[in-house]
Parts: C-alpha cells; structure tokens; sequence
C-alpha cells in the first residue's frame, strides 16, 4: 500500500509541476557569497502549491554545482540567500512510540510522504515535517499516535541560521593564525584561545588549517589523504603518534592504530569539529610534562583522524542545503543524487530493500561500494593493513545526535559480536569519561537498538525505523577485525537535533576528547604497557572528574540547561545488559 500512495504523491506532483522542476542548466550558479535560487519572494502561496513545492524540494531539487573557491581575506559564509523559504514552513516532531505496530505505521507513513526521519530510539521518533503536511502525516497514522507527538524545533529557519558563522567572525587568515599567535601557551600547560572553535569551519578553513597544524608539529604529526570524493574533493587524513616518524622504529612492528572519523553525514557538523578538537588536542599537547599520559598514547599507538568522510555532502549543507544527508554523486535518477555513506559498506549491506529509491535520504546505493567515499575508505583501510603493517585496534565513528555510545552489530540484534564483554565494558567507559567532562549522559547499547522504534518484549521481532544494514562500523568490526569499534552519536538529545548551536563546539569536544584519552588508558593496560592500579580510575572518578579536568585543562564547559540533565546509575545499564543476554 505505501508504495501505492507513493506513487499518487509522485504523480501528481509530476502533473503540476512538469513545466516547473528546476534543472542545474535552468538555476544560477550559487556560491558561498552570491543569491541561490530560492528567495523570500519565492515562497508559494496557495496550500496545494506549497505541498508541491515541499515534495519538489525534498526529492527533485537540484540547484547549480558551485565549487567553492575561496579567497584570502574573505569571510566565513552566512547561511545561502532563501533559507528562510526552504526551511520556514518545517518543524521537528517527537512521537512517543508505544507498540510495534504504531512503529511500523510511522516508518510507512514517513515513506509515502519521504519524510526527513531525523533520530529514532527504542521510545521516540523525531521527524522532520512541513506544517501543511502534518494533517496528511497524522491521518495515516493509528488514532493512538494522533496525540502523542510534541514539537522540539519550531522554527528551523533559526536554528539553522545559527549554525552558520556569526556575521563578526574574523577573516580565514586570522583563523589559521590562531595557532601561532601565543608562542608561550604550551608553557602555560594550556591550549590557546583558538577561534577556530569559536563556529562551524568550511572546507576552505578546515582544509588549510590542518596543513597548518601538520607543518607546525613535524614530529608527530603528518597529513595526507586517503583518496577522492565524487566530485573530486580531497578526503584528509591526519596521523599522529611518534613511531611513525622513527628512524629507530622496527619496520617489522606492526603499527597499532586508531582511527577516528567525522563527517560521514553531511549535517552532522558537531561530528566534523570533535574530530577536529580531538586531534588538535593530542597533537598540541605531546610531549607536555602535565599531559604525560597523552604523551605515552602517542608513543605506543597511531591516530589517524579523518574529520570530514563526505567532502562533497559537507560542501553542499554550507553552500545550498543546510540539512543535506548523503554524498553527492550522481544516481540513476537525475534529480535524486546522493548515497547514504553509512548504509554503503558490503558487510551487511540490505539495500536491495530501496534499490529503486535514490530520492531516499538512507539510500544505499544498487549495490554494496556503490558510494565513492565509502570504497575509498574501504580499500585506504585494506592497504594500510596489507601494506603499511597498520593493525587498528580501534576504530571510532562520530555522529550527530541522541548522545549515544554504540557498538556492533548494527545490521541485526539477532548475532551477538564475539567479544560483547570487552565492548560494553569500553563503551561503559567511554560513557563515563563523556559523563565526567561536563555532565551530559551518554547511553550505551548495540548499533542495532540505535535506531529501532521498538522492540517487543520476546526480542523475537522488531521494526526499524532505518535501514541498519552496510554500516562501516559493522565492516571494521567484522572485516578487518577491529576488536573496539564504536559509534558515538554526540549532543544533543533533540532540543536542537543537527543544528547544536555554536556555543556547544568546546564543551562537546572536549568530552570526546575525554572519551578518547580514557580509551588510550584503557588499552595502555590492556596491552600491559602499563600497570592500572585501580581500573575503575581508567576511565575517571565519580568524585575527581576525569584525569584532564583533574590538572585543570578543560574549559568553557556550559551549565547543563534544564531539559538536559540526567541522573545516572550505572546499575541500571548492568541490569538491562545482563537481561539482554
């Protein structure tokens, strides 16, 4: 039946609109300082024009391509002329999910209407909606789900607008400058008032900036990339560590390494700056004397950091569409560009289910590796093992939002991961070190609960909200082996969804920067490399904070606001784990 409402929507969209459908030949090209094609002016007026216009927008537009070429002394982008008329008539929805069968009549409805499904947990579904469609939504819901939903975002317009840099932000050159502006911070046993993490960084600003960051520190840091994107885009790749750079390393050593991504999706921007803070900080704080277990996670293991997985999808959320999801490179369908990242990779791959689908926000592409990036990814990791004696022990993949610590498997809850105790005790912990830094509670479950709507009682069915199937945590766990591989969906848990506000940069960085000192404690002992006296201190304690905060280091962390803070008991994770069993 969904497929059949569908097509009506389709269809009718088609009839009305045949002379209308905007192509990249018959909009201007857009930039990053130049009008796009949608103005205030523009906006619809009548109630079946504006549907139209909202099912147009969210399948067949298409605006001009526009690589963006910055200059020297330009400023930061504000967000494109006309976001106001593409994001004014939406809202974000929270449903509270009860039963299996108000899940699965939420996932068709969503389909008929190709909503934007922004998060799902095993209690709530957050969707994105036009206004004007909501009374359509609701009527295809069951009478139980007619009332149970609230709005968490009723003007995206703001919220999107900021997200984008303030209007004041200082000039490209003056960001890159930050780092070299106070000559005597690493005296002071501090990091410098970097700009950089004042906002969201374009491509034109994170790209020379981590050239930058590589040339000043030589010896323990380089840059290179791990390939091309669809349309050609660099993808970086910063490795740090002091072995690599050792003339006195044996080249028989197998290289232990993390590898730590952002950006797979193009508007989970938080993703992309954490990755970014994180590495700034491991890079500008090696070989401190106060930061001395950095140090020694540096001397015994590689980081590789890619910050932004999806170039071109991240290109395109700055220069046209804030809440861009996908990659950007062509599909069957002309107007429909654009594959999932995150559903691309072969192992597990399920997405024969919408194969004919490529306007789908979670589209897999018609086959597994169909996405550029996902099989540089793939074949960079391959060689790096074959090749380059790289051996990743632990691989962490940064996303945006529901604050969530989450391990294989994601492509079903029916096969238990090997080594399900050494995962939950790390993931706990991983959760720990987040909690510590500023207090915000990271939950911790499988990648395959992540994302479901419900689950019955029996676990013997469950409906999915998303596809889970071809998730690159699932390729590094099971095809290369990675013991510790993890997802972390960081802030919020819908107040803001993917537009975290500026001011939620620092503090979210630096308890993924925690989360991951913690992880490096924790395999220092676990590769008896170094004796833990107390491992419960690994990963904080309850009344110190975490190690970091202990020397005084963290700052700028925010007061939790009021819908945001949690009482914890890490008792209750052990009971609903061992029941899970």
């Amino acid at each position: 039946m969904a497929p059949f409402f569908r097509d009506i929507f389709i269809l009718a969209t088609i009839i009305t609109s045949t002379v209308a459908i905007p192509t990249s030949e018959s909009l201007p090209h857009t930039s990053l300082e130049t009008n796009v094609a949608f103005t205030h002016r523009d906006k619809p007026a009548g109630p079946f024009r504006r549907l139209r216009d909202a099912i147009i927008e969210r399948i067949w537009s298409v605006p001009g391509k526009s690589p963006y070429k910055s200059s020297p002394g330009s400023r930061l982008p504000k967000a494109p002329e006309g976001f106001r008329a593409r994001y004014g008539a939406d809202v974000v929805l929270r449903f509270r999910v009860r039963t299996q069968e108000e899940a699965k009549a939420i996932s068709e409805a969503a389909d008929i209407l190709y909503l934007d499904i922004w998060e799902a947990t095993n209690e709530w579904v957050d969707i994105r909606i036009a206004k004007e469609v909501v009374p359509s939504f609701i009527g295809l819901l069951p009478p139980s789900l007619h009332d149970s939903y609230v709005p968490l975002i009723q003007d995206i317009a703001r919220a999107v607008y900021d997200t984008y840099p303030d209007s004041s932000s200082p000039h490209e050159r003056a960001l890159i400058s930050s780092l070299m502006d106070a000559p005597d911070w690493r005296l002071k046993g501090n990091t410098p008032h970097d700009l950089f993490f004042q906002d969201y960084q374009p491509l034109s600003v994170m790209y020379p900036w981590l050239r930058l960051l590589a040339s000043l520190f030589p010896t323990h840091a380089s840059l290179t990339t791990i390939g091309t994107s669809a349309e050609g885009r660099d993808i970086p790749a910063l490795r740090i560590g002091s072995r690599f750079n050792s003339s006195t390393a044996d080249s028989h050593d197998s290289r232990h390494t993390l590898l730590i991504v952002g950006g797979t999706h193009a508007r989970e921007w938080i993703s992309v700056s954490t990755v970014a803070y994180i590495a700034y900080s491991l890079v500008t704080r090696y070989g401190h004397p106060q930061f001395s277990e950095v140090t020694k996670i540096l001397d015994h293991f590689d980081l590789v950091f890619i910050p932004v997985l999806n170039p071109d999808g991240y290109e395109y959320t700055w220069t046209t569409d804030r809440l861009w999801r996908k990659n950007r490179q062509s599909t069957f369908i002309p107007f429909c560009p654009g594959i999932d990242l995150d559903r691309a990779f072969r192992f597990g791959w399920d997405g024969y289910w919408n194969r004919d689908n490529a306007c789908s926000d979670d589209y897999a592409g018609p086959e597994p590796l169909a996405a550029v990036e996902a099989q540089v990814l793939t074949e960079w990791a391959r060689n790096e093992t074959a090749y380059n004696n790289v051996s990743f022990v632990s691989y962490l993949d940064f996303h945006s939002y529901s604050q969530e610590v989450l391990y294989p498997y994601s492509y079903t809850c029916d096969t238990a991961p090997p080594n399900l105790e050494d995962l939950e005790e790390v993931a706990l912990g991983i959760a720990k070190s987040l909690r510590l830094t500023n207090g915000h509670v990271y939950n911790v479950e499988s990648a395959c609960e992540g994302d479901v709507a419900f689950q019955s009682e029996t676990k013997q069915t469950r409906v999915q909200i998303e596809a889970q199937g071809g998730s690159a945590l699932d390729f590094f766990y099971h095809d290369l082996d990675v013991k510790l591989a993890f997802q972390i969906k960081l802030r919020d848990t819908g107040t803001y969804g993917f537009l975290l506000p500026r001011s939620h940069i620092l503090p979210t960085g630096q308890e993924a920067y925690e989360g991951v000192v913690g992880l490096g404690r924790w395999m220092l002992g676990n590769h008896g490399i170094e004796n833990v006296d107390d491992p419960r201190s690994v990963w904080g304690n309850e009344d110190q904070g975490t190690p970091s905060q202990n020397v005084g280091i963290t700052q700028g962390a925010e007061e939790l606001s009021t819908e945001e803070e949690y009482d914890f008991d890490e008792s209750d994770f052990e009971l609903r784990r061992r029941r899970r069993r």
